[in-house]
């Protein structure tokens, strides 16, 4: 199935633009708490079984490893074509028992269901990231933010579009889930598709004035979702209203690709030479200081340094790979704690709908990705930061939040979800590009894939062991047992816990920040070179 427009400067945009809708249909998985309740109650579970039922969900993410392997022999579009599928599948089989169309199934089987909606976005990703990273691959900061904001939106855009018009019905969320990310995917396999990416300084600078635009729109989308969120309930026709102007929100993306149809770069091509620095400048044309100038039978024998292509047998024997996982895991593996219990937390602080709370760690979550992307591309660019530094933001705000909720006080929950949504959106973000730039791009749908294995590990130790154990523990404390904790106690020693590994968290984003400051110091020096090339062909067009 051949994409269309590929031949056009256009069709890069119109690629990018269906990755930004792809994404906002991949936060399937964070939306659990919606219908936790309603999975409990059908099939008498406790919080221990529900909370494997989660874990289940999120160990679909580790079989991503095949969307990574998959990612270096088949084309973009077939990866988008086997994760809609199985979305479909996924959900639509949970839709099936939630709306009782079907008598629950046993449990064994419901993992494996849940297991294969999990799945399902590790494909979307991998196709849009590995994509776009590559299609722009001096930008990856942004478009890591875009695409990941969008992500951290698409809890919100779900839970608020069924909230406006289903009544928050969990069987008709599930069905929306099985539906439209199969319809938005099936659409994006005829223009998603990789592109050359930019060579030339004006090139450059476009991308970025363009960039800027679809930041101004996503913010102006999460805003729009914050509003109707905090404004209380809707009635029906104002519900309406806000679910037309979602759906137009969403399409605006659309003007960038048809503005550049209209106004194409220029070409310039006898003044503007195409721009042949890599991402990391040498420091010196010795071949004893840089595998620039190694001969090629020496290859073989050399082992990569950190900023160059990595093999993920390289990558594993790395110390910064293993700093890069586990600190990883320590931020969202706690992150996933929240959102995969949400519902049981609210509930036990008195808060019987949390659809409030899933949509403001959503929307945070997406200020936090659009920030972390545009200001680690920045100091980077300015001061040749490192951009493991914001991980390490990320740990210390994270770590408040759990203390805060932990006390349980008035509002601690709103607080909390608030913070927990921002670091978790900055993790994610950060570290995309962080992998690319340590370990290369060559072999990246692999190297992301294996970050994301954390993902299902915490899950599981986070939410299936600690979470669900002591959640369980205190319900059976209280009189007449039971498998339901009412009062702050609930989860407070969870959160105490949580708090005391993004500790541990921040002191290796440290360690990594100190160990790659000589990496990203290339990047610097690499970016201002490209602006010393524009500035210099700028001039010589003066003249001519």
């Amino acid at each position: 199935m051949g994409p269309l427009f590929s031949t056009t400067y256009a069709g890069k945009w119109l690629g990018l633009v269906t990755a930004i809708w792809v994404q906002a249909i991949c936060g399937n998985n964070y939306t659990f708490a919606n219908y936790s309740d309603a999975l409990k109650s059908l099939m008498a579970l406790t919080q221990l079984e529900l909370n494997n039922l989660s874990v289940a969900k999120d160990v679909g993410k580790a079989f991503g490893l095949l969307s990574g392997f998959a990612s270096d022999c088949l084309p973009t579009s077939v990866l988008l074509i086997i994760g809609s599928l199985e979305g479909f599948i996924g959900y639509g089989v949970q839709w099936l028992v939630v709306s009782q169309r079907i008598r629950p199934l046993p449990y064994w089987q419901m993992c494996i269901f849940l297991c294969l909606g999990g799945n399902s976005t590790t494909w979307m990703n991998t196709a849009v990231l590995v994509t776009c990273m590559r299609n722009f691959p001096k930008n990856r900061g942004p478009v890591s933010g875009i695409l990941k904001g969008y992500v951290g939106l698409s809890t919100a855009i779900f839970t608020d579009i069924c909230t406006a018009l289903f009544s928050s019905d969990p069987s008709t969320f599930l069905f929306i889930l099985a539906v439209v990310p199969a319809v938005v995917c099936l659409t994006a396999v005829f223009f998603l598709h990789e592109t050359p990416p930019a060579s030339r300084p004006s090139e450059l600078q476009q991308e970025t004035q363009y960039f800027h635009i679809f930041n101004g729109i996503a913010i102006v989308l999460a805003v729009y979702l914050l509003a109707f969120d905090i404004t209380g309930s809707h009635g029906q026709f104002l519900s309406l209203i806000f679910a037309v102007g979602l759906v137009t929100l969403l399409a605006t993306p659309l003007g960038v690709p048809l503005y550049s149809i209209l106004s194409k770069p220029r070409s310039n091509s006898d003044i503007e030479q195409p721009m042949k620095e890599p991402l990391l400048l040498n420091q010196s044309k010795k071949p004893e200081t840089t595998t620039a100038g190694v001969k090629l039978e020496d290859l073989d024998r050399k082992r990569p340094l950190i900023g160059e292509d990595h093999t993920i047998i390289e990558m594993v024997q790395t110390f910064d790979f293993w700093i890069l996982s586990v600190s990883f895991l320590c931020g969202v593996g706690t992150g996933m704690c929240v959102m995969n219990n949400m519902g049981q937390m609210g509930l036990a602080l008195g808060y019987p709908d949390v659809s409030i709370f899933v949509s403001l760690t959503s929307i945070w979550g997406f200020f936090g990705r659009i920030a972390s992307g545009l200001l680690s591309e920045y100091y980077i660019w300015k001061f040749g930061t490192p951009r493991p530094l914001w991980n390490a933001a990320s740990q210390v705000l994270m770590s408040t939040g759990y203390v805060i909720m932990a006390f349980a006080l008035p509002g601690s929950l709103y607080v909390g979800s608030i913070l927990v949504g921002i670091c978790y959106g900055v993790r994610l973000t950060v570290t995309v590009p962080v992998a690319s730039e340590l370990f290369g791009l060559k072999y990246y749908g692999l190297v992301y894939n294996i970050l994301i294995l954390n993902l299902p590990l915490g899950s599981f130790l986070f939410s299936g062991l600690l979470a669900g154990y002591l959640y369980d523990a205190e319900a059976a404390a209280n009189d007449g047992g039971g498998n339901t904790c009412i009062g702050a106690h609930c989860y407070c020693l969870v959160f105490v816990i949580m708090a005391i590994t993004c500790v541990l968290g921040l002191g290796l984003d440290m360690l990594l920040a100190a160990r790659t400051r000589t990496v990203y110091a290339k990047i610097h020096e690499s970016k201002k070179s490209i602006i010393a090339t524009k500035t210099t062909d700028h001039s010589s067009s003066i003249k001519c």
